[in-house]
């Protein structure tokens, strides 16, 4: 008897669409077309055969691929009779269309209206566009048996008449797939199509039918490693009252202050953007003496920062960047001409930030103040496609808490809450995760009604600060330019995961070394590594404050030494000034040493 591919889970892992050669870029010791995670996720929509299904996978996973295999599985079983793709952006339907058309599915992505040719199999829309006219893809819906692929699934939020017209519009078809790359949204609107499950503590939270973290692409070897760069420097800025404030990058402060020494050294008047981007550059060449076509993306603030930027790598670089502008409407091409050159620099505007498949960047820097999870974890996603065995990326941050703390995150997997605690003086434990996430959802910089602060930048220095890795630190401060911050950017651009880990472990103490033979008075920065330089938010230096004036408390009652005496013989042993004035290691090394009194007395 013949086995078709509805009973045979095996045969949708070779949908008879895909060309031998499909992903082209599927990396080694998977099976001949798709990656083992692709091939699980397809064979875990057989077994079920569901109407809805969530697959939630990391950026540069291949998810594309994963779609459109199954879509082929479908319509060559006679499940489905059309495609219709809805994707975030424009650039986004036609990549679409384009990677459909190379596994012979054909996707129409100029649809706006009437019936679809016949020589196509569906079309890709946006969002945006299904708001406009829902009815018109319900009666499509409708008339024939179709499986849409919603990608990245929560932009069905971004407004609620875009989620109420997908609902609308989609309720009919006989599929949906579901798709997404990064954490879902901080509201709690429920997103369409997407299945809520209540937890052990009565808060329901989306659940996906298959998710594939950067955890395990990364141990995979399906996506790159992600080495993160972190420059600190001294700012100065004068507010609206005409004040003038300084500031360190790293250094505690109120949330305002941060998003302003944030601007300072954004601002292309300063010092801290040129080093960094030269530094940046510095990374490129030694990335390509590995990866020849390597290719580096600078993320900016607004179209006005990202011509300055582009005009200071020419003088860099000594090559023009592509510069690519979110409301220009060749955007698209100049994305796709830079991909297909071996160009060195492009330089964006959000445009880049989300799905955009430019496999070849490997350097990248993170020059924007627009501070949510999401759309750090989409940035950080252009960086990460794997090519080859070995390759490694590269991005320059600010040493700016938030971001840092995102760094350090890469493998920490989020769903969509759905409810909050709401018993009157509970603890909402998700209240701080949620609060950052609102207020983020507007770049740092951001004018409100009720905290309106302008500023001018008027000057930046820029210092190396750490290198960030598998949520390890590395690195004592040095000066651009200097023998330790060329130790760093020129790691080789092609290194396996563990020789990552343990070539900056050698940096590290090659720099510690060569610090020690350094007379005192030669020490113009400070000269510990990362992991003894913690960064901390102002909310969170309080906190440590509190910790330790409550354990000196407690001691106090065990020993019965006044609290003056025990904070001043803190100081005498563990360094450094007051409580008030102590940085966060300082205060760390506090509380460790009064706890270790109080066990002694035990």
């Amino acid at each position: 008897m013949t086995t078709t591919a509805s009973q045979n889970p095996q045969s949708a892992h070779t949908p008879h669409h895909l060309s031998p050669a499909f992903p082209g870029r599927a990396p080694w010791g998977t099976a001949n077309k798709l990656r083992a995670w692709q091939q699980g996720a397809i064979d875990a929509y057989v077994a079920k055969q569901p109407r809805d299904f969530l697959a939630v996978a990391t950026p540069g996973a291949g998810k594309t691929t994963f779609a459109l295999s199954l879509a082929s599985y479908l319509l060559h079983n006679h499940m489905v009779q059309q495609i219709t793709v809805v994707a975030p952006t424009e650039h986004l339907k036609t990549q679409w269309a384009d990677a459909a058309a190379r596994i012979g599915i054909k996707l129409d992505p100029a649809y706006s209206a009437g019936p679809v040719g016949r020589e196509f199999h569906g079309v890709a829309v946006t969002y945006a566009g299904v708001g406009v006219r829902p009815m018109l893809h319900r009666n499509r819906c409708e008339q024939r048996k179709t499986l849409v692929i919603l990608d990245e699934i929560h932009h069905a939020g971004d407004s609620k008449s875009w989620g109420e017209a997908c609902q609308e519009a989609f309720d009919p078809a006989t599929r949906r797939l579901a798709l997404t790359g990064t954490p879902f949204r901080s509201d709690t609107n429920p997103i369409p199509f997407v299945a809520y499950e209540e937890g052990n503590d009565g808060i329901r939270r989306s659940a996906a039918d298959y998710t594939y973290g950067y955890g395990n692409a990364l141990a995979d070897g399906v996506v790159r490693p992600v080495i993160f760069l972190s420059y600190s420097g001294n700012m100065r800025w004068r507010t609206k009252a005409g004040d003038e404030i300084a500031a360190r990058l790293g250094e505690p402060m109120t949330k305002d202050a941060i998003g302003q020494a944030w601007r300072t050294a954004l601002a292309p008047t300063g010092d801290w953007i040129p080093n960094v981007l030269k530094a940046a550059d510095q990374r490129l060449t030694e990335v390509r003496k590995g990866i020849p076509d390597a290719g580096g993306l600078v993320i900016a603030s607004d179209q006005d920062t990202a011509r300055a930027y582009a005009k200071l790598l020419k003088e860099i670089s000594g090559s023009k960047p592509t510069v690519v502008l979110s409301d220009d409407p060749g955007s698209s091409k100049r994305i796709e001409k830079f991909d297909a050159s071996d160009d060195r620099w492009m330089v964006a505007v959000r445009m880049v930030s989300e799905g955009v498949d430019v496999p070849r960047l490997a350097v990248g820097v993170y020059a924007t103040t627009i501070s949510t999870p999401l759309f750090f974890a989409q940035a950080v996603g252009r960086f990460v496609r794997s090519r080859r065995r070995g390759e490694t990326a590269s991005v320059f941050v600010p040493t700016i808490p938030m971001l840092l703390d995102f760094a350090n995150e890469m493998e920490v997997e989020r769903d969509h809450v759905l409810d909050k605690p709401k018993k009157a003086g509970e603890e909402d434990p998700f209240a701080e995760e949620d609060k950052l996430l609102a207020d983020a959802e507007k770049a740092e910089d951001e004018d409100t009604e009720e905290d309106m602060l302008p500023f001018e930048a008027l000057e930046s220095d820029a210092v190396f600060d750490r290198v960030l890795y598998d949520g390890a630190e590395f690195g004592m401060q040095a000066h651009p330019g200097s023998e330790e911050e060329q130790d760093y950017l020129g790691i080789p651009g092609l290194l396996e995961p563990d020789q990552v880990q343990i070539l900056l472990q050698k940096r590290q103490a090659r720099q510690i070394a060569h610090s020690r033979k350094k007379p005192d008075e030669e020490a113009d920065l400070l000269e510990l590594p990362a992991d003894r330089r913690p960064i901390v938010s102002h909310r969170q230096l309080l906190e440590l404050r509190k910790q330790l004036n409550t354990l000196v408390a407690a001691y106090n009652h065990q020993s019965g030494k006044p609290h003056g005496v025990i904070h001043t013989e803190l100081r005498r042993l563990c360094g450094g000034p007051p409580s008030a004035e102590a940085t966060a290691g300082q205060l760390n090394e506090r509380i460790k040493k009064v706890q270790e009194w109080a066990t002694r007395m035990r």
